[in-house]
């Protein structure tokens, strides 16, 4: 089953490359596709997906798991659905996992970890996210960027702490970034980005 998703394709055909990013719990694929613009990358795909659950409190509301305990409901199967939607995308766009990058806000953060350490992508975004589970050894593991504001009253900084040190710890190349905010993405971080993709892609 492939996931419902806005696609905003490059100006070139094949793409110089892809960049997928995951919403956070309770919004949709809409959330992070306004920050196309401020990329201002057209040379690349973008693709955003609907996580495939349905928020029940939030009016067209989307998430990739239940939040409102420590089972984590649904997660096994959206983590399947997600990496399989991810193995086709090549056939259907042309550009390689390895000229892939996958981001994620929040909750799309920790499945871009949960995923993206799975799969040979060129490298990782995780925007205000968490690690579900300490990660298998790979040795294969791509280059991440990880934000996340000091002040985050949702998902605690401590968590983007642990998640650094226990990557590194694997081996990962990770560039760090915490910022004196909440639980958002500010101009700076979406400059960083912007540079990450171009230093990943454009080598």
């Amino acid at each position: 089953m492939a996931l419902e998703h806005i696609n905003i394709p490059a100006n070139t055909q094949p793409p110089d490359g892809l960049i997928v990013f995951l919403h956070g719990w309770g919004a949709n694929m809409n959330d992070l596709a306004s920050l196309v613009t401020a990329f201002n990358l057209p040379q690349y795909q973008w693709l955003f997906p609907d996580a495939p659950i349905n928020h029940p409190q939030s009016p067209g509301g989307k998430m990739w798991y239940d939040l409102s305990n420590q089972n984590y409901a649904g997660l096994t199967e959206s983590r399947q659905l997600l990496q399989n939607w991810l193995i086709s995308l090549p056939e259907k766009t042309g550009v390689p996992l390895s000229r892939t990058i996958l981001g994620g806000f929040s909750q799309g953060g920790a499945m871009t970890m949960d995923i993206g350490l799975t799969l040979p992508l060129a490298g990782l975004v995780v925007m205000s996210g968490y690690l579900h589970t300490p990660p298998q050894p790979s040795d294969q593991i791509p280059n991440m960027i990880i934000f996340h504001g000091s002040l985050d009253p949702i998902v605690p900084v401590d968590m983007a702490r642990q998640a650094q040190h226990v990557l590194t710890n694997m081996g990962a190349s990770v560039e760090y970034h915490e910022f004196e905010m909440g639980h958002e993405i500010n101009l700076e971080e979406v400059n960083l980005i912007k540079d990450f993709i171009v230093n990943t892609l454009d080598h």
